[in-house]
């Protein structure tokens, strides 16, 4: 495999990692926002003690993305970024105030007058947030970014603000509610457990009927995405997340709890991997190839020396964290103290 491949690769396997992880922690704030019912706040006590821990750290797979597309191919990096300025920008911007509002949260739930709205703002931007990196992402893959000469020439807000960008940013924030509802199924015991597996079986099904939708309108007005869609590779991975998502559904609904974290991964990995399949040999569709756009061998080289060097040190320390702080977070016998959340 050549290279700028292997590069390409990196960061494929970064936008999975931070859907996995960082994607559970933004669908922490989706169920924040629509907890009900009776035991409400125990919903959210539950989600925050789960994410207490380790949600800044679930941001290293986004810087990864980000240093790895600007190292190994630096003029799609630029076009991206100037393309999908807006979008990014209000992404980032989402980061930081959810990030703000869930460590005030912890302060001013220690203090006698708490702080005022930290909870609105932690639900909207984890909401925002995750939409409009999948609405970047359906302009990507859609086609919606036209470059002549070397210049970006779709403007400001065309790309994202299309049918396709749309529907593809609903399914970004749908995934996060999906992974997360799975993910405390195996955090939490008796009625909280029965909560979350409701609203996994809920998510599992919006996330069907979305993925469902975005094909006629790909059909409709993403035409690069469509006709690559129908090749041999893309049609398998998408085949497989399918199937993965059915059996997503038949394991929370036969409470196969402990399998629910690996299923509902493997059907958010599959799906992203799906895209990949679309956009390869492409980096942005259908404008950029890969090959075109990656920097000289010798700086790809250099990156991909460097970067096992590192996961040595950082994969280890990450699986340390989570499996320490992998524990039940809710329901009866459970203390209720977070951890620094």
């Amino acid at each position: 495999m050549s290279l700028e491949n292997l590069a390409a690769g990196v960061v494929l396997l970064g936008l999975i990692a931070y859907a996995m992880f960082g994607g559970a922690d933004f669908g922490g704030g989706v169920w924040t926002a629509l907890a009900w019912g009776p035991r409400a706040t125990q919903q959210r006590e539950a989600i925050f003690r789960a994410m207490g821990p380790v949600w800044e750290t679930n941001h290293v797979w986004l810087i990864l993305v980000v240093v790895t597309l600007f190292t190994a191919f630096p003029s799609a990096f630029a076009d991206l970024f100037t393309a999908l300025l807006v979008p990014l920008l209000i992404a980032l911007v989402g980061i930081v105030f959810r990030g703000a509002a869930f460590a005030f949260r912890h302060f001013g739930s220690s203090g006698e007058a708490g702080l005022p709205a930290t909870g609105i703002v932690f639900s909207v931007a984890s909401i925002i947030t995750p939409m409009t990196m999948g609405m970047a992402l359906g302009a990507v893959a859609g086609g919606h970014i036209t470059i002549e000469n070397g210049v970006v020439t779709s403007g400001l807000y065309e790309p994202w603000l299309r049918p396709f960008s749309v529907i593809c940013g609903l399914i970004a924030v749908t995934m996060c509610g999906f992974l997360t509802a799975y993910y405390m199924a195996t955090r939490s015991t008796g009625q909280l457990l029965e909560d979350f597996r409701k609203r996994g079986l809920a998510a599992s099904l919006v996330l069907g009927a979305l993925t469902t939708i975005a094909i006629p309108i790909a059909y409709w007005d993403a035409d690069p995405f469509w006709d690559r869609l129908l090749e041999p590779a893309p049609l398998a991975v998408m085949g497989a997340a399918v199937v993965m998502g059915l059996a997503s559904l038949v394991v929370l609904w036969q409470r196969w709890y402990v399998l629910a974290p690996p299923v509902a991964a493997g059907t958010v990995a599959l799906v992203i991997a799906g895209w990949g399949a679309v956009q390869y040999p492409y980096l942005i569709l259908p404008n950029e190839r890969i090959s075109d756009v990656a920097a000289g061998h010798a700086t790809l080289g250099a990156f991909l020396i460097a970067l096992p060097i590192g996961a040595v040190i950082l994969i280890p320390s990450l699986v340390l964290l989570y499996a320490t702080f992998s524990e039940k977070t809710g329901g009866p016998g459970v203390e209720g103290e977070g951890y620094g959340y």
